[in-house]
């Protein structure tokens, strides 16, 4: 059966070849038709771009922020309530067996509670399974009202929680109030673009409220120089009742220690008890903090956060796993910062995409630049051995037949797992370039020496190469294809980083194979007479000048 259609198929592929060289309108219907279908199917099912994807670790770790002004014992509760809540999944309480169709079992879990916010890690029992842990977590952290809480499968390729998969928002401004304010109405329209019960996150960073207990203490100086005290003398006081002054640096036993000047710790036992801490004039007069200074306890940020010398708001936001970081960005660009820049923004304001955005966009220019010096090393190598510019450039256009394979063999391969256009899916682009060619050589090369060698015509020439290159061409086409589909076919841990690799070469190669045989023939058809008939024309001259 199998020979039957190849026979089949060749005779099929030589009818056409000697077709279309032979009436030049076809041949240049033909290669027109299927250029433009090869760059509509690349531009119609290409995807959206992705970063870098995250790997298969096994381990789960996640940032609970509370609303400001928690306490260490409240935070620990909080930590202790999602604890409770994953409890039923511990293997070591209910065993190592999942229920169908549920989520993994815990191997290990634990929690860090610090003063403003919660580190929770856990990992599965089933190493291929970690992700499936991520919204059981996050459904646990976000019981507390107020409460952000972002976890997300540690990656290969970054170490911060957000990984290679985070978009950064930056919203930054002269005046923290104004900021602040932006970025709440930057949050609730980020929430509505890619909401969170659909597996997208977001973490502010710092917290959106100014709600941490704080107190201001403003020198006032009129009253600092009736009393012969400097603002410098008044804060280093204040500093030496609270964390303690550095003084001086000094060596004991070979060892550089600091020498701390820390006043009594049970003076003040309240917030409101630091505008009596005593405060000694040059005159010896001992004076509270109170009459040297106006004292305010108030509310301020968790942390005062500057990027490129400005103060800075940033949502930090993964989208969901089966959401291509591009899609995510046009998402934010066209949803959040263009109705806020709309609306007018104070002067000062700025909202820009960073992070992994950035290094998104720097990463495609690279490899954009990458491409264009791969195809241009291909075509100057050919120009050299064919020893002419034009059969090189029929050689190309067997490039963007690869690339609308390339992406066919992407769509292809989403309709059963979802992978993006990641920065090592491109790579199979580049090496793409230097495969795909090999094809159309073959055919060149030996239609050359044909009508070169065998005295032939160029429409003979072109259907005898078809003919004696076929079976070779799908040869090597064919062990290829074979040698490359474990890596998209088969499972397995860290197949997530090559089976998009493998399904681009795979389908460039294999769309390639058959659409060269169905483009070259034409093409040189068109051009090989005249080329060849100048080339003739020049030897003899050449000839007849050295004789």
């Amino acid at each position: 059966m199998i020979d039957r259609l190849a026979s089949r198929y060749a005779r099929a592929t030589l009818a056409y070849a000697g077709a279309v060289v032979r009436n030049r309108k076809a041949a240049l219907l033909s290669v027109l038709a299927i250029t433009m279908a090869a760059v509509a199917v690349a531009w119609w099912l290409t995807p959206k771009l992705d970063y870098l994807p995250d790997g298969s670790r096994n381990f789960v770790l996640g940032r609970v922020l509370p609303p400001p002004g928690y306490n260490l014992r409240t935070n620990s509760e909080i930590a202790r309530e999602i604890e409770d809540s994953t409890r039923a999944l511990w293997a070591s309480e209910t065993g190592p067996e999942s229920e169908p169709g549920g989520p993994p079992k815990i191997a290990n879990f634990f929690f860090v509670a610090l003063p403003s916010y919660t580190f929770v890690g856990a990992s599965s029992v089933d190493p291929a399974r970690p992700h499936e842990l991520v919204p059981v977590l996050q459904r646990a952290s976000l019981r507390e009202p107020g409460t952000f809480g972002f976890f997300t499968v540690a990656s290969i390729f970054g170490r911060g929680i957000g990984g290679k998969r985070s978009i950064d928002l930056d919203i930054s401004g002269p005046d923290l109030e104004t900021v602040m304010a932006i970025a709440g109405r930057a949050t609730g329209m980020t929430a509505a673009a890619l909401p969170r019960d659909q597996g997208n996150q977001l973490r502010p960073i710092p917290g959106l409220e100014l709600g941490a207990p704080e107190v201001r203490v403003r020198p006032d100086r009129l009253r600092l120089a009736d009393n012969g005290v400097s603002a410098r003398e008044f804060a280093d006081t204040i500093d030496a009742f609270n964390d303690g002054l550095r003084v001086a640096r000094v060596t004991i036993d070979g060892k550089r220690t600091s020498l701390v000047l820390k006043g009594p710790t049970d003076n003040v036992s309240s917030t409101q008890g630091i505008e009596f801490l005593p405060v000694v004039t040059r005159n010896g007069y001992i004076l509270p903090a109170s009459s040297l200074a106006n004292i305010e306890v108030t509310t301020g940020p968790t942390e005062i956060r500057h990027k490129e010398r400005v103060r800075t708001v940033t949502l930090q936001i993964r989208p969901r796993a089966q959401m291509p970081l591009e899609e995510a960005m046009d998402l934010v660009r066209a949803e959040v910062i263009a109705p806020i820049s709309a609306d007018g923004l104070p002067d000062g304001v700025k909202l820009r995409l960073s992070g992994a955005a950035d290094q998104l966009t720097v990463t495609w220019n690279h490899i954009v630049i990458d491409l264009l010096i791969a195809v241009a090393i291909v075509f100057l190598v050919m120009a050299v051995l064919f020893e002419s510019f034009v059969y090189p450039l029929v050689i190309m256009v067997s490039v963007p037949l690869a690339t609308a394979g390339g992406v066919l063999g992407l769509a292809v391969l989403n309709l059963f797992a979802f992978q993006p256009l990641d920065m090592l899916t491109l790579l199979g682009f580049i090496i793409l370039v230097g495969i795909v060619v090999n094809n159309a050589i073959l055919l060149v090369h030996q239609t050359l020496f044909h009508i070169r060698e065998g005295n032939m015509t160029a429409a003979d020439a072109i259907r005898e190469a078809t003919k004696d290159r076929l079976r070779p061409i799908y040869m090597s086409t064919l062990t290829s294809i074979f040698g490359m589909a474990p890596l998209v076919v088969f499972p397995g841990a860290g197949s997530e980083l090559y089976r998009g690799l493998g399904s681009v070469v795979l389908g460039g190669l294999s769309l390639s194979a058959v659409l060269t045989l169905t483009i070259i023939p034409p093409l040189l058809g068109l051009i090989l007479a005249p080329l060849e008939e100048r080339r003739r024309e020049r030897v003899a001259a050449a000839t007849a000048a050295a004789e």
